[in-house]
């Protein structure tokens, strides 16, 4: 059995927020973990970093070695709180001491009541909304359909090129990238169509221009009186960062109204202040009639949610929606404790802070080298395309290589797009100030050595 370094803390957000690393990376002991996992986890299951966590909090992640390093991926944007956050742990604590588990279907209890209300009066609109919680992002959009389709009496869905909508047969079906996630995974969901999106940087389209053409494409190879339910992500995330040029979402979202199709907002990598407000439809002034919620909502722990206008969250059968873990009361407990903190430490605004800071260093980056064709995101979710210098041609290597780099470094940072060149800067808000400085100034100091 691996034995933690006795330079472990305890965890939680007392950790010293600093880089500091005392052993080569991985050290012995995640060396020792990989022996281990190689034997008795599926070769199936990808890890980004070599090393094997052990505690974490504030804006770090220490390995079992005792090597602690800045994180600027939160986990793929779930600890938008940060790991080991005081309140939710209390919460959680005081949850799973009375119950664990009773199903809510079976005996509900007021927790998943209270996350239902505050969501609904979190998500953007001024409507009669309802909620039903699941346990992830990919249950959430594809119950988002079901409800879409039941709704309307139509089957077919529209989605997005570059679309990331989850790793079910259907969320496979939704998500444009072969590689690795639906690779030898078919046949796979009917009904799924595809539209361009806006992509400033490789379309050079305006928003009402690109969203014309989506719209064009829609009518002429689906139509309209098909459709139940267009679904997209205000800012896309595995695809790349891809923030739609503006004007782009409102008139998708205003030909679906016009036509009676459901506009689903994926946002469960955006939601819960992820953007710099608390949903990034909020920043383009959209109502979306479903929102599908997950990741940072629950402090760490699984829970997704669909978010909608109440008369379209009616439409499925008495039964329809559930699941047997669906809005567990241990993960309900963490997501009270997470929107109150989103609330009383004005989550949104320090988004904005962090996106100050990132765009400050990367867009300065940007200028001395050529190969970082794009600095784009909001909040503290932002991104650098990278491609060979003078050209939009992907560099999917370089990405690969600076993400491995900054990891030897004590930085994790993580890669997405669909050719694998884009570097996502995903930070927990609850990183300080100097210890995002000092990431950067690792990270270009990667840049400058990667050849």
């Amino acid at each position: 059995m691996t034995t933690l370094s006795q330079d472990v803390s305890t965890g939680g957000p007392t950790l010293p927020q600093e880089i500091r690393l005392r052993t080569e990376v991985p050290g012995p002991l995640s060396r020792e973990l990989a022996a281990r996992r190689s034997a008795a986890v599926s070769a199936a299951v990808g890890s980004s970093m070599p090393f094997y966590a052990a505690t974490a909090g504030g804006g770090v992640v220490v390995d079992v070695d005792g090597n602690s390093y800045a994180d600027l991926g939160s986990g793929i944007a779930v600890t938008t709180v940060g790991n080991a956050d005081p309140a939710v742990a209390a919460a959680v604590a005081e949850q799973v001491a009375r119950f664990t588990h009773t199903c809510f279907m079976i005996t509900p209890y007021d927790s998943y009541v209270e996350v239902a209300e505050r969501l609904n009066a979190l998500t953007p609109g001024d409507f009669a909304k309802k909620t039903a919680l699941f346990s992830t992002g990919a249950e959430a959009v594809e119950n988002a359909v079901k409800v879409a389709r039941a709704h309307t009496g139509r089957q077919a869905v529209v989605v997005f090129d570059h679309a990331y909508h989850g790793r079910t047969n259907l969320t496979m079906a939704m998500t444009a990238k072969n590689m690795p996630y639906k690779n030898g995974f078919g046949p796979f969901a009917p009904e799924v169509y595809r539209a361009p999106l806006s992509y400033p940087f490789r379309d050079g389209l305006d928003g009402p221009t690109a969203a014309a053409r989506a719209i064009h494409t829609i009518e002429k190879q689906v139509g309209a009186a098909n459709l139940a339910a267009v679904v997209l992500e205000p800012i896309q995330g595995e695809g790349g960062f891809i923030v739609p040029a503006p004007g782009f979402l409102p008139a998708i979202a205003t030909w679906a109204k016009e036509n009676g199709v459901v506009f689903v907002a994926d946002e469960v990598q955006t939601g819960i202040a992820r953007t710099g407000a608390a949903f990034a439809s909020h920043l383009e002034g959209i109502e979306p009639d479903l929102v599908t919620i997950a990741k940072g909502v629950a402090g760490g722990l699984p829970l997704a949610a669909v978010t909608g206008r109440a008369e379209i969250m009616d439409a499925p059968v008495l039964g329809g929606l559930g699941g047997t873990y669906g809005g567990n009361p241990a993960a309900c407990a963490a997501a009270i404790a997470t929107l109150d903190t989103l609330e009383r430490e004005d989550l949104p605004a320090r988004a904005r802070r962090v996106e100050g800071i990132l765009f400050a260093r990367l867009r300065a980056l940007a200028a001395r080298d050529p190969r970082i064709g794009d600095v784009r995101g909001r909040g503290a979710m932002v991104a650098v395309e990278l491609v060979e210098p003078g050209t939009t041609t992907p560099d999917a290597a370089l990405a690969k290589r600076i993400a491995t780099d900054a990891a030897q470094h004590g930085v994790i940072v993580l890669t997405c797009g669909t050719d694998g060149n884009v570097l996502r800067f995903l930070p927990p808000l609850s990183i300080p100030d100097a210890l995002l400085e000092q990431a950067l100034d690792v990270l270009g100091t990667v840049f400058e050595n990667a050849h």
